[in-house]
């Protein structure tokens, strides 16, 4: 018999960002957290650490797969560092370990992610920059791509896979 699992979330974007965009991944990672999700992310800087700061200050769990070998490289709002000295090749593990997959802006790295994602078959919601990418569902706010992605991991009941 198979115990269940909080929904788990992979939130990609860059490792760098403006205010807007922090906003926008702080809020998502708050509103995903109070959905019951656990937060998965590349454990860095930028969209991650935004992300992880509204999950924690939610209550929700975070973990970061980390692309060197130092766990205490991961930012302060990740619970669990996972190190894989794997660099960027980490990008799959990140979007691997989600059952759903959140793209907030992001660059070269993000749509790497976003790809492997696809191939994968997880769902990919995304706000702003890679939005429109055939087969990535689209969402104007954090409130809207929050919605989509509980949806999508099967809403309350659990996840759908």
């Amino acid at each position: 018999m198979r115990t269940s699992r909080p929904k788990r979330v992979a939130i990609i974007g860059s490792g760098t960002c403006d205010a807007a965009v922090c906003r926008t991944a702080r809020t998502l990672g708050g509103l995903l957290a109070r959905r019951g999700f656990t937060v998965v992310c590349g454990g860095l800087s930028g969209v991650m650490a935004a992300a992880c700061q509204g999950a924690k200050e939610a209550g929700g769990m975070t973990i970061g797969i980390l692309p060197g070998e130092d766990p205490a490289a991961a930012n302060a709002y990740i619970d669990v560092p996972i190190v894989t000295g794997l660099g960027i090749a980490r990008n799959v593990l990140v979007v691997r370990n989600g059952d759903v997959v959140a793209a907030v802006a992001g660059a070269a790295g993000t749509l790497s992610e976003i790809g492997i994602a696809l191939k994968l078959g997880r769902p990919v919601v995304a706000i702003g920059t890679y939005a429109t990418l055939p087969g990535v569902i689209p969402a104007a706010t954090p409130e809207e791509a929050a919605a989509r992605l509980d949806a999508l991991a099967g809403g309350e009941n659990g996840v759908a896979r």
